[in-house]
């Protein structure tokens, strides 16, 4: 019996899969135009999935030399001759190329694994007799590539492939090269020694853009599914909704699809009630993934600035591919270039970012903070969440306590104050995000999975009554996508003759509950 994998490559015969076909196929036309280059993406993307997958996609026309540098250590790039020999043992040792190498290649790539006293030349000139007697075309795989970059052995290697591509049509070379890993060796920074200056200077700017889209669609999530259902065929479920969810969650985020269909499977259910009980199971998990988001957080002061702009505060931030900050965090997979604007990838790491950002000591601190903490029980009934009581409490602590901030800082915080009341109430049983496409200074809709339920609050600044009606009317449609009947607005006045209260309305057969402070 197949399950769904989170650790490692994936092999269809002992996991449910995407169907990888298409994106092979991209793959090999870029192959067979002989064009060398990276595949960058971020951690548990499905990099060495993929190359598996190619490596056997190609076989009856190429010879691919598959390696992974993760078996290659740091003595091995401690001099030109051990990476020369470490070359040669992978190669004829961790591969299944022999069967395609000639006797003599053969024979000379063993020599320079036994002998100390082989350079790079001489590994290049064995290898262009390999290429020029091989039956099949070669193909150089290298995954892991992250653990050499940093080393001058390795540049050194790549200037040597990239002379011998610019030669290409003089002497016998490799097809294709592709070079796999989290970091994009055309532009990383490089620091031979400690006392080093930083320099960009890779001799791998004969890279061709990889421009194939290695996230899951809705359709692939769904193919996964099915394969699941024919071997499952007492689980009923909607596998198209299940599909969207899950999509909607992860925005096909390889290793968080499978992690929720991991969970629903083992632990859960495929129903809503399931789906989210699985994101919450996620959201509270440690894992690689989530230690680097937020490491990166720690690391880089001004993309947590940026980060917090965006979902604190609203702000629309311009992506700019010359802010190491941003190109570093796009890079990673956290954050895309959404038409020239920086949106978080995907609603996950968007929830455990919150998360990080909200649960500091500093913001525990804060009496917002303490006020949810304090009501938590009353707020919580049946599993359900008293949101109008939540709203009313709030109401009560933002007038006593903040009645008297300046306007402009509590135009700026408002929605920071909200956040921080809601997170210990919620915290541990439920989670809660902002819908992306109604982030902006003046409007932001929040939705809270708690109990198998969904909550959804808009919250406002007020901008005339023309504005709030407009908003009234946007909650509805939101409503209605969510197959809600309740909705709850919360609007922020910071006039100076402003009316406050709280009001219970009826549009559209929608059941609005409105609060104003």
């Amino acid at each position: 019996m197949r399950e769904f994998n989170i650790t490692g490559s994936c092999d269809p015969k002992y996991h449910y899969m995407v169907d990888l076909t298409s994106r092979l196929e991209q793959i090999k036309i870029m192959i067979d135009k002989g064009k060398y280059f990276c595949i960058n993406r971020g951690r548990q993307f499905g990099k060495t999935t993929t190359l598996d997958a190619l490596s056997e996609f190609l076989k009856n026309e190429y010879c691919v030399i598959h390696l992974d540098f993760q078996s290659v250590t740091g003595r091995d790039f401690s001099s030109e001759e051990n990476f020369v020999r470490a070359f040669a043992r992978e190669l004829i040792y961790r591969t299944n190329v022999l069967q395609d190498m000639p006797e003599d290649s053969i024979s000379e790539f063993k020599k320079i694994y036994d002998n100390k006293f082989y350079g790079l030349s001489d590994l290049f000139i064995i290898t262009e007799h390999w290429c020029e007697s091989s039956n099949k075309p070669i193909v150089l795989i290298i995954d892991e590539v992250d653990q050499a970059s940093n080393n001058q052995i390795f540049l050194d290697f790549l200037a040597q492939l990239r002379l011998n591509y610019l030669n290409r049509n003089k002497i016998s070379t490799f097809q294709s090269v592709i070079l796999a890993g989290v970091h994009d060796i055309r532009n990383l920074k490089q620091k031979i020694r400690p006392d080093a200056e930083h320099k960009h200077n890779s001799p791998w700017n004969i890279a061709s853009p990889f421009e194939v889209e290695m996230s899951f669609s809705i359709e692939d999530i769904e193919g996964m599914l099915e394969q699941y259902l024919s071997e499952h065929t007492e689980v009923i479920m909607d596998k198209h909704a299940i599909s969207q969810n899950i999509y909607d969650y992860t925005s096909g985020y390889p290793v968080l699809v499978s992690t929720l269909c991991k969970y629903m499977d083992e632990e859960y259910s495929f129903t809503d009630d399931g789906f989210l009980s699985s994101v919450n199971k996620l959201l509270k998990s440690e894992n690689p993934l989530f230690d680097s988001l937020v490491n990166k957080l720690e690391d880089y002061n001004e993309l947590r600035d940026v980060l917090s702009r965006i979902l604190i505060l609203g702000e629309t931030i311009s992506y700019s591919p010359d802010n190491t900050n941003m190109r570093l965090a796009k890079m990673y997979g956290f954050i895309k270039d959404n038409n020239g604007i920086v949106k978080i990838a995907n609603r996950i790491f968007e929830t455990r970012l919150y998360n990080a950002m909200l649960m500091t000591v500093e913001m525990q601190s804060t009496h917002a903070y303490r006020s949810g903490s304090m009501y938590k029980n009353l707020f919580i009934q049946n599993n359900n969440l008293n949101m109008e009581l939540i709203l009313k409490k709030f109401a009560e602590t933002y007038h006593d306590v903040y009645g008297s901030m300046p306007e402009e800082k509590l135009e700026e915080e408002c929605r920071k104050l909200f956040l921080l009341y809601l997170r210990p109430i919620i915290n541990g049983s439920g989670n809660y995000y902002i819908e992306a496409r109604t982030r902006d200074l003046c409007r932001t809709d929040i939705i809270i999975d708690f109990g198998g339920k969904q909550y959804i609050i808009e919250m406002k600044v007020w901008r005339g009554k023309a504005y709030l009606e407009a908003g009234e009317d946007q909650l509805v449609d939101y409503l209605e996508s969510y197959h809600n009947g309740k909705g709850y607005l919360l609007t922020f006045d910071f006039r100076k003759k402003k009316k406050t209260g709280i009001e219970t309305k009826i549009i559209q057969g929608k059941i609005i509950f409105e609060v104003t402070v």
